[in-house]
């Protein structure tokens, strides 16, 4: 098995360093280095696809493994696809605390803002908090 990983890149899935922070501290709470995130694409929402995020000790073969600010962010290849060139940010705010997906694939999100509806040019406004 050959896994690259990669640094950020405009064509790549970005984290911020409120992002990576945010990770690194949920990291050391479930207390194994082994972890990385997987932030992923699937069907559903009211919106048609919807933004998912799970820690995941397994790297697959058709998996991009981006690293910023030491946090290894895994990506399967069917998200990579909806997810080039967005950015995950945290932010935190009266309403509460969140990550933020800056997503220029989406070309509109629902009001529950978890799912979006894809832009056919990918030039889209999506601007997610999860």
């Amino acid at each position: 098995m050959s896994i690259e990983v990669t640094t950020m890149s405009a064509t790549e899935v970005s984290l911020t360093e409120a992002a990576a922070t945010k990770i690194q501290s949920l990291l050391i709470q479930e207390d194994n280095k082994d972890l990385h995130l997987r932030v992923f694409v699937s069907g559903g929402g009211c919106s048609g696809f919807e933004y998912g995020f799970t820690f995941d000790d397994d790297i697959k073969d058709n998996d991009t493994v981006v690293e910023n600010y030491g946090v290894k962010l895994l990506v399967d290849q069917m998200s990579m696809g909806m997810l080039k060139g967005a950015e995950i940010d945290y932010k935190t705010s009266l309403q509460g605390e969140s990550f933020v997906i800056k997503n220029p694939n989406a070309a509109s999100t629902c009001g529950c803002g978890k799912s979006f509806t894809p832009a056919d040019s990918g030039q889209g406004c999506g601007h997610v908090d999860y």
